[in-house]
């Protein structure tokens, strides 16, 4: 069997997806357009709708788990009425449309308090998300009963406005695992009328926006990898931000960390750290060595011993 090449390239690309293929469509335009297989993404967009997709490439996969730990920001748009299967606009209605409530600005401002903070939402039933190893959407449309257990999410910020008698524009910046077609769903229950969600767009990723993407269809038409890499949109590996702090080590630790040692820092950040927190690992020089777990923290704060959590190639990073 032949061993397969070391990726060539190693970054994020964030993609503008548009709405009508799947988040699994994009990547492999990725692919063919890099010439690389090592790639994947940091949390599926629905085929309806848009917006931004964060692409993973070659040794940055192994960071993915890392950062699907960021906020998102989406911007979607609620008709009120009508509840469907899919809690979207492709499902099929699961009743006769109901006229919605007036909606005064205290019940807007009621609805704001009531989906905003920590709260316990369900998935719906036809998403992506796996039970026992089964997509949800695989065990409804086989026709399986499957009970969804609620999962706790935070909502950091939500705004509700009224565009039209049954039409509600939402913007909303929640932790990871928040579904916005869920929001819908469950504000159409809560009026007593129904909802689904129209229209979605996501607009960030935690520090990466949407207007710093790359067009879906330039990465289509895109003739040969450089195209792709030379975009302002490519982000090389050294520059990926994580939603943790981030340690430099100098170079006895470095190699210490990338042998799975344990390294002990003395450090000079403000940031607090706990025991079991994570750190993003860099040389001195800015290249990223990997994820580091915190084991001890002692002399209130300032000296960290950090074990190895997961640590990058570096063979392969000096072979791109």
């Amino acid at each position: 069997m032949s061993r397969r090449r070391n990726s060539r390239w190693h970054g994020l690309l964030p993609v503008y997806k548009r709405p009508g293929p799947t988040s699994h469509d994009v990547v492999e335009i990725g692919r063919k357009a890099l010439g690389e297989r090592r790639i994947g993404h940091t949390g599926t967009l629905d085929p309806s709708a848009e917006g931004l997709l964060l692409l993973c490439v070659g040794q940055a996969t192994r960071l993915q788990q890392y950062l699907l730990g960021w906020d998102k920001i989406y911007h979607g748009e609620v008709r009120l009425g009508v509840a469907t299967t899919t809690y979207d606009a492709e499902g099929e209605p699961t009743g006769p449309r109901v006229e919605p409530p007036e909606l005064a600005g205290d019940t807007l401002r009621d609805l704001t308090a009531r989906f905003s903070g920590t709260i316990d939402q369900a998935p719906p039933l036809y998403s992506a998300k796996k039970v026992a190893g089964r997509k949800l959407y695989e065990l409804a449309r086989s026709g399986e009963e499957v009970p969804v257990e609620p999962k706790k999410v935070t909502v950091h910020e939500l705004q509700l406005e009224l565009r039209e008698a049954d039409l509600l524009a939402v913007t909303v910046r929640a932790s990871t695992g928040f579904y916005v077609r869920s929001l819908a769903h469950d504000i159409g229950s809560v009026l007593g009328c129904g909802a689904h969600l129209c229209q979605l767009r996501r607009d960030a990723i935690g520090p990466y926006d949407l207007d710093a993407a790359l067009a879906q269809e330039m990465l289509e038409s895109a003739e040969e990898p450089q195209n792709v890499l030379e975009h302002e949109a490519w982000i090389p590996i050294e520059k990926i931000q994580l939603p943790f702090p981030s340690i430099s080590l100098n170079p006895s630790a470095a190699d210490r960390f990338r042998h799975g040692q344990e390294v002990i820092v003395l450090r000079t950040g403000s940031e607090p750290m706990a025991v079991d927190s994570n750190v993003l690992m860099r040389t001195q020089a800015g290249h990223v060595l990997g994820v580091g777990r915190v084991a001890h923290v002692l002399a209130r704060g300032r000296t960290v011993t950090i074990r190895p959590a997961m640590v990058l190639d570096s063979s392969a990073l000096r072979g791109a």
